[in-house]
């Protein structure tokens, strides 16, 4: 053993200060300064004498024991070590044995995988699987405890509950008003056919009639196409007359909104008889069992429209086309009688109550244009001041924008030479209508001068030749 520890000291020679650090406590310094100035010593109960050198080499031995076990946990098997003769072995790669170091190692063990991910992207958690693949349809275990054998025979359909009388009004309402947006039936009655209406079903031509009684002529016309393409499809002919009865008894209520609500039930009557979705015979019904007289003036506004249908009357355009379904040829013609009602009676009040249930704002430059020509082919002076008052109070309203008038006024000024033709004092008059509007405030400066002038020809005096000068006034 000696000499072992002394090859191992001369191949790795320890100085003196590597000595005093060990994990030796401090009993056994104490100890070994007491064995220096004694000689005999005690062992399992035996006082021997021995030389200090061997107490010294195993002091050493075991400190180089201890040393090299700490660089091999440091190192994992990178360093020296001694093997069982206590022989030096250098450069030996030695197999890491502190169970510190395996847990704090994430490498495979193994030595397989190339870094791909688990099971093929199938595994980990809220994974569905590994992309392409397909499932199939399980069987069922009819071993199963919860198997039951009445479930393989069942059929599983979407249960739409029917409405009540609340949710009803809230679902169908916005529904009609978005039909008067878009015109288009067919989607209506998608919409429709989707509900489970119940018992509400002959609700929809009540509550479409008393929201087109506030609204715009164009859209009692359209709720008329309405119960015409719904009566068949989604409506019956049973639904349509309980409709319009429940219509005749609430017509005190309308009244309160709508005064004219009985001449407007009436005529949706009889549109509704000319397109064959009341029989002919409905009116005929109510002979002597009306109390009220609201009822009894819608119905015999009914009739009366039916009468005149027979002298060739056509019901079916009672309503008149909104907006831009109508031609233009009539539109033109309309706003024409409009003018010429406004000059013969001078309410202006009438004539925008006219203009605005045309439905046309995008075309009231036509009417501006209309307007201005009227009063070039007039005579005197009275058309052209009751035009600029019903143009300076359609401006004032906002009925008619300035971009329309604006647009107006130039269509006139690209057409004056044309009109010059048909009125040769066109040019003049022009000019002293556009003077008026600008002082008026219909229309601005830069409008103003706009205004086209007829260059005229005139002879000057003697003095200047006879030369003819243009000049434009």
């Amino acid at each position: 053993m000696a000499t072992d520890c002394e090859a191992w000291l001369n191949a790795n020679p320890v100085e003196a200060d590597d000595l005093s650090d060990s994990f030796v406590s401090g009993e056994e310094d104490n100890a070994g300064s007491v064995v220096n100035k004694n000689i005999k010593n005690e062992i399992n109960g035996n006082w021997l004498t021995s030389s200090s050198n061997s107490i010294h080499e195993a002091r050493l031995k075991a400190k180089a024991k201890r040393r090299l076990r700490k660089n091999s946990s440091r190192d994992s098997g990178r360093g020296d070590s001694l093997s069982d003769n206590g022989d030096v072995v250098r450069g030996t790669s030695v197999a890491p044995t502190s169970p510190k170091s395996k847990l704090l190692d994430r490498k495979s063990r193994l030595g397989k995988g190339r870094g791909l991910p688990k099971k093929g992207g199938a595994g980990g958690k809220g994974v569905w699987g590994r992309s392409g693949e397909v499932y199939e349809l399980e069987e069922v275990d009819q071993k199963d405890p919860n198997y039951d054998e009445a479930q393989e025979n069942c059929v599983y359909e979407t249960v739409v509950p029917p409405l009540d009388e609340r949710d009803f009004e809230k679902t169908v309402t916005p529904i009609v008003q978005e039909y008067f947006e878009h015109g288009d039936t067919n989607e209506v009655a998608e919409l429709l056919a989707e509900l489970n209406l119940g018992p509400m079903r002959s609700e929809v031509p009540s509550l479409a009639v008393s929201l087109a009684l506030e609204a715009k002529a164009s859209h009692r016309e359209l709720t008329s196409r309405l119960l015409a393409d719904l009566c068949g499809p989604v409506l019956s002919h049973s639904d349509m007359e309980n409709s319009f009865d429940k219509l005749l008894q609430e017509l005190p209520d309308l009244v309160l909104d709508t005064p004219g609500a009985p001449q407007l039930v009436g005529q949706f009557i009889a549109r509704a008889v000319s397109d064959q979705i009341l029989s002919k015979s409905y009116i005929d019904g109510y002979k002597g069992k009306v109390d009220c007289p609201y009822t009894r003036a819608s119905l015999d506004r009914a009739a009366v429209l039916l009468k005149m249908s027979m002298g060739g009357l056509r019901i079916d355009n009672q309503w008149g086309t909104g907006g831009g379904q109508r031609p233009v040829i009539q539109l033109i013609k309309e706003m024409n009688l409009l003018l010429k009602e406004y000059i013969l009676s001078g309410d202006s009040k009438e004539a925008e109550r006219c203009l605005r249930d045309l439905e046309v704002p995008h075309f009231h430059h036509e009417f501006v244009y209309e307007a201005i020509v009227m009063v070039l082919e007039s005579k005197g002076e009275k058309t052209l001041k009751m035009v600029l008052q019903l143009l300076r109070s359609l401006s004032a309203s906002s009925v008619i924008t300035v971009d329309q008038i604006r647009r107006g006024y130039e269509r006139v000024y690209m057409d004056i030479a044309e009109i010059n033709i048909d009125v040769p004092r066109a040019y003049f008059i022009l000019e002293q209508y556009v003077d008026k509007s600008f002082s008026m405030g219909i229309i601005d400066v830069k409008l103003r001068d706009l205004c086209p002038c007829r260059g005229r020809k005139r002879f000057v005096s003697e003095g200047d030749g006879g030369v003819v000068k243009l000049e434009s006034y």
